[in-house]
């Protein structure tokens, strides 16, 4: 942190005593010859260094540097590996809070359902042209149990759990009266898009799961009952034609095939379902993160519309505040020396005057900047006050405000590289700091300091002054230096001194991406 002036302004020599004993043990800081600049290294004789403008031994500079202790040591994963168990569940979605919308019955549900309906009774007469038999004849109950098999798939999306549930019911009811109903392809296809549909479609995961399970355990217990009353059996060793070959007998053979046929069959459902309803999960997350972004997007594009707004407001703030400030007590000093000092007054009227070209001047550069946004922005810039030009704020002023001004700079020729923003920045923070002094303080005397570092740039206006009585202001200049500090991700400090007067301190960071 900079030394600070504790005392009373009305003393120069002994502010300049102290001035040059903070300086000096700051580092060496040195005044260029005729430029009232001060200029230094950043670490001194007695063992000091500078680290982010702060006197520290050199000792703990390094330390400092560094960080703290064990910032570069490994650290432990937190997240410790997932259970198997873990991974399926949430490959399941069984805690997922995003829920499938729910949606209506559609035409394209009811095609399905017709197409399904159509296919199985068209595959059932082929089947009874290519097996002319006696149990082949046809029967109104099969027409029915096709209709009852493919009605479920209405709400195959809306009730996916229940579409399911039935059509598995129907199915078993089938494979009990019209095997040869169920026994088809198409059958199995209308059984495959029915568990399909529950995997994909089902809100509820858990209870998917649950129901799913229910299906597939159902299922095998159907076919359990099937080989204990030896029906399938039966009719497997009816067709064979001569003794079998295999390592298994044709029961044995028959029932592992039934079962891992129907463990796959359902196992394929589950997972192409499952599959799907991930894939539309991820595309609602990305629509969401899609409209998320349109969202902040808009919100950017307004906040940017406001603070554009809020800094032409600030820039017209600090320009014609500090104009008009000069203008008025130079014209009141030009009012009492009318009648007895002629030469005096118009010397008054004639600040009077340039006070009001220079803030023409620069609402007219300030405009220009506002047009710069088609293309010629950089032309705006040059026109932007800089450090070298706040020797012009503090001199050829002959009012009643006397200030002196010291430029501090780590090294010759700092404050020509700061970024013109920061220098903007800093020039604004000393013209609406020296305002406030000229209208709201008895002041006769003010100190303005910069500083320009390695990583900052910073200014410093005091006065020993008190506050006139009835100018309380409205805040809005002291408001302006807040928000340009903030937006350089700076500090700013301003407020009453303990030792009386008042004090302005803004630093601004120098990034690398400056």
């Amino acid at each position: 942190m900079p030394a600070r002036v504790p005392r009373a302004l009305d003393g120069p020599a002994r502010e300049r005593d102290v001035r040059a004993s903070a300086a000096a043990a700051r580092g060496q800081w040195t005044a260029r010859p005729g430029s009232g600049t001060v200029s230094g290294r950043a670490s001194d004789s007695g063992g000091h260094q500078l680290v982010d403008g702060q006197d520290t031994p050199a000792a703990g500079a390094a330390t400092l540097a560094a960080g703290p202790p064990g910032a570069g040591a490994d650290q432990e994963d937190p997240m410790a590996e997932k259970s198997l168990t873990e991974r399926l569940g949430a490959w399941l979605g069984l805690d997922e809070d995003w829920q499938r919308p729910v949606p209506r019955v559609d035409r394209r549900d009811a095609a399905v359902a017709l197409a399904m309906a159509a296919a199985l009774a068209l595959n059932l007469e082929l089947l009874r042209g290519y097996f002319p038999a006696e149990s082949m004849e046809p029967r109104p109950l099969e027409y029915v149990l096709i209709v009852l098999l493919a009605l479920p798939l209405l709400w195959r999306r809306r009730f996916p759990l229940a579409c399911a549930a039935a059509v598995f019911a129907v199915f078993v009811v089938t494979g009990r009266n019209a095997s040869e109903v169920n026994a088809q392809l198409v059958g199995n296809i209308l059984l495959f898009l029915a568990v399909f549909s529950a995997a994909c479609w089902a809100r509820n995961r858990r209870a998917m799961v649950a129901t799913l399970a229910a299906i597939v355990l159902a299922d095998l217990l159907w076919l359990t009952l099937d080989f204990a009353v030896g029906l399938s059996v039966e009719r497997v060793v009816a067709s064979m034609d001569g003794p079998a070959h295999g390592l298994l007998s044709p029961a044995l053979s028959y029932g592992i095939y039934a079962y891992l046929i129907n463990i796959v069959f359902f196992v394929s459902a589950f997972v192409f379902g499952t599959s799907a309803w991930r894939r539309a999960r991820q595309q609602a997350r990305l629509a969401a993160q899609a409209a998320q972004i349109a969202r902040q997007s808009e919100q950017l594009r307004d906040q940017a519309i406001v603070e554009e707004r809020l800094r032409i407001a600030r820039e017209l703030h600090d320009v014609v505040a500090h104009h008009v400030s000069v203008t008025g007590v130079q014209a009141a000093a030009a009012r009492r020396a009318l009648d007895r000092r002629p030469e005096q007054a118009a010397r008054a009227l004639g600040m009077v005057e340039e006070s009001s070209r220079e803030a023409i001047g620069q609402m007219r550069g300030l405009l220009g900047a506002l047009r710069g946004a088609t293309g010629h922005e950089d032309d705006s810039r040059q026109s932007s006050p800089t450090i070298a030009q706040i020797a012009g704020l503090t001199t050829g002023r002959p009012d009643e405000l006397r200030v002196d001004y010291e430029l501090l700079e780590s090294a010759p020729g700092a404050a020509e590289n700061v970024p013109l923003p920061a220098a903007l920045s800093i020039y604004r923070t000393v013209e609406e700091a020296l305002t406030n002094v000229r209208r709201h303080s008895t002041a006769r005397r003010a100190q303005v300091v910069v500083r320009v570092a390695e990583r900052y740039v910073e200014t410093e206006i005091l006065d020993a002054g008190r506050p006139v009585p009835g100018t309380s202001g409205t805040g809005l200049g002291q408001l302006g230096m807040r928000e340009r500090a903030a937006r350089h991700h700076g500090e700013a400090e301003i407020g009453p001194r303990p030792t009386g007067g008042y004090r302005v301190r803004v630093r601004l960071p120098l990034m690398e991406s400056s």
